[in-house]
């Protein structure tokens, strides 16, 4: 009950923001499920990941700049491994098998199932979101620590993902970012 506590007091700033907004008061689903759509697919202070990878080739998506900085492709890939994992235990599935490398994670990208991975990254943030819209309120309490995490590990990545495209060249600054 503590995490959840601290939680709704570090998200207690937000509620003017989303009282200015006009409608019912937020709550734990609300806030959880705001925090993964707006890195999913739904554009508020900063770009989703949908936007971050459109309109990118695979040769685009594997390119890096040589200084040791992770490609579009490989961040795309491991996002997707984190959320998938993180979700099939949510939903108390068997986890698959992992050697506890993060680098893997990284660097199973496969340039030749670009199109593959864009997909299952739009594919598993939807299932997440669905996941937190069917889940009862003591699983959210449960999770809500690890929900709002996986949030925040997306963003991160998601503006890494927009400097490699700045660095690369690709990015459009009319979708977000100057």
């Amino acid at each position: 009950m503590k995490p959840v506590s601290i939680l709704l007091l570090l998200l207690l700033p937000l509620s003017g923001y989303a009282q200015d907004k006009k409608g019912p008061p937020p709550t734990l689903r609300s806030i959880l499920l705001e925090q993964l759509r707006t890195t999913h697919n739904q554009k508020e202070w900063f770009v989703p990941a949908n936007t971050a990878v459109e309109g990118l080739t695979a040769e685009q998506a594997s390119w890096k700049d040589g200084s040791g900085n992770h490609s579009v492709g490989q961040l795309a890939n491991h996002l997707v491994f984190w959320n998938r994992e993180e979700l099939v235990k949510f939903k108390g599935e068997p986890p698959v098998k992992f050697s506890g490398d993060n680098n893997e994670t990284f660097n199973n990208f496969d340039a030749k199932k670009w199109a593959e991975t864009v997909k299952q990254l739009d594919d598993v943030m939807t299932e997440w979101e669905k996941a937190v819209e069917g889940a009862d309120d003591k699983k959210l309490e449960e999770w809500a620590s690890t929900i709002a995490h996986i949030g925040t590990h997306n963003a991160y990545h998601i503006g890494q993902i927009i400097y490699v495209r700045k660095l690369q060249g690709s990015w459009d600054p009319e979708k977000g970012v100057k």
